[in-house]
């Protein structure tokens, strides 16, 4: 009986994460059916889940040059790599370091300074835009890829995720690496990144995906067309193709490739530091 009890919630579960499966992807699915439709057939064709006719031709013209003078969607997504690439590293960077002097190194007022960042986090991110955009002003980096960059950097909940995990980390390690010589930064660099790969690509995930998928901040800090960001490009196009669906689709598919392809890559250590079975205390 007990048997029969675990193989039928195996199957109920099965259902469950198959019917959630469906729901999550035939939008994205018909999504993508609609962009390789032509327009006429979006507008005269009726609802049908699969195209009559399929057509790149969608593709094709936003990157012709009759559209691309005025919508560069290869300059946007060159930008949107550009942010998202150098923003992901220093943030691993940063956080992982903040992280590391939180979790292993003792110092006065350290949990006093800890859990007043941790406070922070209960501010909403849309109060800081006016502030950050003055700063943004007053250095000068307006209108240029680093008032992109240098915001995001910051994270608590990122630093909160890598110490987490940082303190499941047993600390007889550092005492044996002090023993033969390391120091503190040959502890972190050599000894303790090692360990932290799977929540670091979580947080890399995290930041990627975030600076990548940007709308507000790149729409208000940034007044040139050819500096925007692939996102709020893809508005201007909406805009541009406003009786024209299929080329907004279009554009809205060429600008997830990248965070599918990080996701494909890095899933194995996504779901490990997810999971945190290694590195957060019970």
């Amino acid at each position: 009986m007990r048997k029969i009890f675990k193989d039928r919630n195996k199957v109920v579960a099965f259902v469950l994460c198959l019917v959630m499966a469906i729901v999550c992807v035939t939008p994205v699915l018909f999504s993508f059916f609609t962009s390789v439709r032509s327009e006429l057939e979006i507008m005269t064709g009726g609802f049908s889940f699969l195209p009559a006719d399929w057509t790149f031709e969608n593709y094709v013209e936003l990157f012709s040059s009759e559209y691309s003078t005025s919508y560069p969607i290869l300059r946007w997504f060159l930008n949107s790599m550009i942010v998202a690439v150098s923003q992901t590293i220093l943030v691993v960077i940063v956080a992982s370091a903040s992280a590391y002097a939180y979790s292993r190194l003792e110092f006065r007022g350290k949990n006093v300074l800890f859990w007043f960042l941790m406070a922070t986090m209960t501010f909403p991110s849309v109060i800081n835009i006016i502030p950050m955009y003055k700063i943004c002003q007053t250095l000068g980096i307006v209108d240029t890829l680093w008032a992109l960059i240098l915001p995001g950097i910051p994270g608590v909940f990122n630093i909160y995720l890598i110490r987490q995990f940082m303190l499941g980390i047993p600390k007889e390690l550092d005492e044996a690496a002090m023993i033969d010589g390391a120091n503190r930064f040959q502890i972190y660099y050599k000894l303790i990144l090692p360990l932290c790969t799977p929540v670091l690509v979580v947080v890399a995930m995290f930041a990627f995906t975030g600076a990548w998928n940007d709308y507000l901040w790149p729409s208000i800090v940034m007044n040139k067309v050819d500096m925007l960001t692939i996102t709020p490009g893809l508005q201007k196009i909406k805009d541009s193709f406003n009786t024209m669906p299929a080329h907004a689709i279009a554009g809205g598919f060429i600008s997830v490739i990248p965070t599918f392809i990080f996701y494909l890559f890095a899933q194995k250590y996504f779901m490990k530091g997810m999971q945190m079975q290694a590195g957060v205390k019970g």
